[in-house]
């Protein structure tokens, strides 16, 4: 994987962080509602990490946060 598409993973999953933690979040109650593991949680968020997502489950994300899912691409400094 070129470095290009590991940053966009890695701002995707700080983006899908920021929510979590804005809607006050444990990555324990987002797996739960997402029925993913906490560990996949956390190493979606994961700064340094590589694992990709379905886009399936990316919309479970962006429904269970209630943010639209085009937002969850809307990288910028938070």
């Amino acid at each position: 994987m070129d470095y290009e598409r590991m940053n966009k993973f890695r701002l995707l999953g700080l983006t899908i962080a920021y929510y979590r933690k804005l809607r006050g979040m444990t990555q324990a109650e987002l797996a739960e509602a997402t029925q993913l593991s906490r560990t996949h949680i956390s190493n979606i968020e994961a700064p340094n990490g590589k694992t990709s997502i379905s886009l399936n489950k990316l919309f479970d994300i962006a429904e269970v946060l209630d943010v639209p899912m085009k937002d969850l691409f809307d990288f910028r400094e938070r």
